[in-house]
């Protein structure tokens, strides 16, 4: 069975990838930025007895998902690869400026976070590469509780799909408030995506998976240093989440038995099945944002 991961270089999706070639028989495509990094996680991968195939990908350009997506189906079509266990989509971002765009010109974390698997999925499903079970990288930051107002962390602020894809005009100045905004925003769009995703596509497993609140890994990269290393110094707490620690409970919601019952967007919360807030369950925002993000990607020249 074939596991593909996006964003395997580094933190979370290092540690998943790693976590799943310790696994017998481990085949792996790795999707992710070509260069040194993407490297050095294949062939470690491959030191640990896994299969793997690298794929060049940026997500913030939707033509790279695409070519990826098509690289995927040859593989998979010619026998070169077994047919696609799990697809993780782990790879994500979160823009220091909401004023940045992405290849396509929408607002950066949107497009990476939601845009950019939302095309990878569109383009796998119907084809022998689609996956039996998918997994999304959620997080609980959709919805502020009593920890997360004390820590600053903005929740969610929903608006159309089209707004949330549009970058913040010229003159807006950038802070990190907005960008947290923006942030949770596209995790509660995951997980509007995750339950429409399931109505659209009944054979595959579809869950989201939260990590854990993780201080100081490469999503911060945009912070100030100053915050970047009270985060570092966070992350050495033996109460709080790492990608080391967060990892194999990523790789075994995608891959072990245990899961495989995981459908309609369940929300797992490193290794515990968790009811999801009310805001997080919304028909008729599950349908637009289905329609939108069909009609975004048809606009960067996207087959839908």
């Amino acid at each position: 069975m074939t596991t593909l991961i996006t964003g395997p270089t580094r933190g979370l999706g290092r540690a998943t990838t790693l976590a799943v070639a310790d696994g017998p028989g481990a085949e792996l495509l790795l999707v992710g930025r070509a260069g040194p990094a993407l490297r050095e996680v294949a062939d470690e991968a491959r030191a640990r007895g896994a299969t793997v195939h690298e794929i060049g990908c940026d997500l913030s350009r939707l033509a790279d998902v695409r070519a990826a997506a098509a690289t995927v189906r040859h593989l998979v079509a010619a026998g070169t690869v077994r047919p696609i266990g799990a697809l993780i989509a782990n790879a994500g971002h979160m823009s220091a400026d909401t004023r940045a765009a992405s290849a396509d010109g929408y607002e950066l974390t949107f497009a990476v976070n939601h845009l950019a698997h939302a095309q990878l999925i569109a383009d796998l499903l119907g084809s022998p590469a689609e996956p039996a079970r998918i997994v999304l990288l959620g997080s609980n930051t959709y919805s502020a509780n009593f920890w997360r107002r004390v820590l600053g962390v903005p929740e969610a602020r929903w608006r159309d799909p089209v707004e949330l894809a549009r970058p913040a005009p010229a003159g807006a100045k950038p802070d990190m408030t907005a960008s947290g905004v923006a942030y949770s925003t596209a995790k509660l769009a995951i997980l509007y995506y995750a339950h429409e995703l399931q109505r659209h596509a009944p054979g595959v497993g579809v869950s989201v998976f939260e990590p854990g609140w993780m201080p100081g890994t490469a999503l911060s990269r945009g912070a100030p240093r100053a915050l970047q290393a009270i985060g570092r110094g966070l992350g050495r707490l033996p109460f709080v989440s790492t990608p080391r620690r967060s990892g194999p409970m990523l790789a075994s919601v995608a891959l072990d038995e245990r899961w495989a019952h995981l459908r309609d967007g369940a929300f797992v919360v490193k290794d515990r099945l968790t009811e999801v807030r009310p805001v997080a369950h919304d028909r008729e925002r599950e349908r637009r944002l289905w329609t939108a993000t069909a009609e975004l990607l048809a606009a960067s020249g996207a087959a839908v």
